[in-house]
């Protein structure tokens, strides 16, 4: 495709309908990058379990008896069973495998089997679960399935320090100490690298989003604030809250300054987590790559624990941002289908407030190559 220096090119056509791509970027991002997999808080006790898909893996994550979390992948030692079936869970002891009964303890040891006692050779821990590298951030547990796993503070945190500048900027947020206030979780038809080209721009937000652009006017400039390093959107003047009508909130979190008050912050870590900072609660959202046309997305709205604890109406709060997804999700998935046509066999194209977008390609180009 010819490109002038206003227009530059998208990626083909394909990379958003291959299945055999898709497989590829299964394999060299999301199954060697960090993923963020589950909310700290929903595995409150020891034994209390989630399983996640990880590019094209299940992993368990457990709370050990300890209190710490810990990760495996999804598989019996013996005959490679699936362990859990469920998607959530809690057990009393040991992890038991349903065919032949071997089990293992919250620590991935292997704990107890039929006829073990007759097998004194086996090693219980080289025959315990694999585990898989977790570390915890913003009140989440995020995993690595690779053998050596890059460095989480230049893969993850810092993506934080290059969007906001400054990396002491998201801590005033405390996000690791909010309350979980609602979750939807949306089953999107769409590609996830569409959903990450979206969430990066704002060329669209004019035309799809009148409720966010009454609370951020700039937006309707066409350019996003993850536009400019430490740039926050501001606030209407007759916006008291970041609400779907833009009444009052909830009193800004603690440690929010000056600086971010009235401001709205969005960060993308790649490859499948969106962060939006507003001065009374943060809004994260965490993509499950389920195949080349679908994704699923859970969004959680996070909270002062107070604010959650008092039963306080969200409603107002949550719908403006679930109106953005829906909006989102639904011009994502009139977007796919237009990636099989002829017409986008080269691709497409970016104007000039979506250039920024050509490093999430180049990014994705050189994670398939390496």
């Amino acid at each position: 495709m010819t490109t002038t220096s206003s227009l530059i090119s998208t990626l083909p056509g394909r990379a958003y309908t291959d299945p055999e791509i898709f497989a590829e970027e299964q394999a060299k991002i999301f199954e060697s990058l960090w993923f963020c997999a589950v909310r700290a808080g929903d595995l409150p006790r020891p034994g209390a379990f989630k399983t996640v898909q990880v590019g094209r893996e299940s992993v368990i994550v457990v709370r050990g008896r300890d209190g710490l979390l810990r990760a495996f992948l999804n598989v019996c030692r013996h005959r490679g069973a699936r362990l859990c079936l469920e998607e959530a869970g809690e057990v009393r002891r040991t992890i038991r495998c349903a065919y032949h009964a071997w089990s293992y303890d919250l620590d991935g040891r292997l704990a107890a089997a039929p006829n073990l006692a007759k097998m004194p050779d086996i090693d219980r821990v080289e025959y315990g679960l694999v585990p898989v590298h977790l570390r915890e951030w913003l009140g989440y547990a995020w995993v690595c399935l690779a053998a050596e796993p890059p460095s989480f503070e230049e893969h993850v945190t810092y993506a934080a320090t290059e969007r906001l500048g400054d990396p002491a900027a998201i801590e005033h947020y405390q996000v690791d100490r909010l309350a979980l206030g609602r979750r939807i979780v949306y089953d999107v038809k769409a590609n996830w690298k569409l959903l990450v080209e979206n969430f990066m721009e704002c060329y669209h937000c004019a035309t799809i989003h009148p409720e966010l652009t009454a609370v951020l006017p700039e937006f309707a400039g066409g350019y996003a604030a993850q536009y400019y390093v430490g740039h926050g959107a501001e606030f209407a003047e007759r916006a008291e809250g970041f609400t779907v009508d833009g009444s009052p909130g909830f009193g800004r979190l603690p440690d929010v300054s000056d600086d971010q008050d009235r401001r709205y912050y969005a960060i993308t870590v790649k490859p499948q987590v969106f962060v939006n900072l507003v001065p009374d609660h943060v809004i994260l959202h965490r993509m499950f790559p389920m195949a080349a046309d679908r994704t699923v997305v859970e969004c959680d709205w996070l909270y002062h624990p107070d604010v959650v604890a008092s039963g306080a109406d969200l409603t107002l709060s949550v719908e403006l941002f679930h109106r953005v997804n829906e909006q989102d999700f639904d011009a994502c998935e009139r977007t796919q289908p237009g990636m099989s046509s002829r017409a986008y066999r080269e691709g497409g194209v970016l104007v000039p407030s979506e250039h920024h977008i050509a490093l999430f390609h180049q990014w994705v180009n050189q994670r398939l190559r390496g």
